[in-house]
């Protein structure tokens, strides 16, 4: 009786701790899950290299940009759907370049990461304090981070404060590997060690293996993505040159056409965001924000 009770507890006890994650989420995982747009466009256009480019620019911009497009394909194809299409596609067009510079620069520095943290390595073995070893990267660094380094020994020598100037570089970095550098030293200044040179070797040695592994995926699923954009584009093409004529163009202007061009829209959005699903290789999150 009484081992059946134990295993009774331990089975509500693994119960527990299945669903506490969703039950009783992380204070970080619920302020991630609570940021609005905004706030995820604005970390968006830190990783694209743009922090210095304000939302209201941008929204600008987009809308200038989407009404110039819808115009001008009202011009070339008379038909108000299709313009409507092309104009909100013109309006997202920004922040699709904006997350595709964004990944194309994770993927660069993807590389960096792991000679940095060698950086840190030599600095630190050479017997300069933590602080001193992350401004020498502003020097010695990596050329595409140099900049970011460079702000910190800025901040770091006008407020003395390592927490502070940390959290600032790691918002102008904005990246996830360079979160768990930061918080290393970070946690290694607050608490001390000795191991903090094999920790940083050892890390290093997981990125230059993780990094070896994506890429290898990610050029083995390119092929998904290449014949996504294509099955995506080739419809829309055939669609734009058949509305050039002007008995297609008014066929595509009755309600039965502006339905017939909204449920392959539909389709295509479906069909596009499902290959991008099945093609592309999961990003790291930012967990240490």
């Amino acid at each position: 009786m009484t081992l059946t009770v134990v295993f009774g507890l331990l089975l509500g006890l693994g119960l527990v701790l299945i669903i506490s994650p969703f039950a009783w989420p992380s204070a970080a995982l619920v302020r991630m899950r609570s940021v609005p747009a905004a706030g995820a466009l604005r970390r968006r256009l830190a990783q694209a290299g743009l922090g210095s480019v304000s939302l209201s620019a941008f929204a600008v911009v987009s809308g200038l940009g989407g009404l110039a497009v819808a115009a001008l394909s009202f011009a070339l194809v008379p038909v108000a759907v299709i313009a409507l299409i092309a104009g909100v596609a013109a309006i997202a067009l920004p922040v699709a370049m904006v997350q595709w510079r964004a990944r194309s620069r994770r993927r660069a520095a993807r590389v960096l990461w792991p000679d940095i943290v060698d950086h840190l390595v030599s600095a630190v073995r050479s017997g300069l304090a933590l602080p001193d070893s992350v401004v020498t990267l502003a020097h010695t660094g990596p050329a595409p981070t140099r900049e970011a380094f460079a702000e910190f020994e800025q901040d770091y020598r006008a407020t003395g404060n390592f927490g502070i100037s940390v959290n600032a570089l790691k918002d102008r970095l904005a990246d996830p590997v360079a979160d768990r550098i930061l918080e290393t030293l970070r946690m290694s200044r607050e608490v001390g060690g000795s191991e903090l040179t094999t920790v940083l070797r050892n890390l290093a040695s997981y990125l230059r293996q993780e990094a070896a592994i994506r890429s290898e995926v990610e050029a083995r699923q390119s092929w998904v993505l290449n014949a996504a954009r294509l099955g995506v584009a080739a419809p829309w093409i055939i669609l734009v040159l058949l509305a050039t004529r002007p008995e297609a163009a008014a066929a595509y202007n009755t309600a039965g056409g502006v339905l017939l061009i909204v449920g392959g829209l539909v389709v295509t959005l479906v069909a596009y965001r499902l290959m991008l699903a099945l093609g592309r290789f999961p990003e790291e999150r930012r967990w240490f924000i």
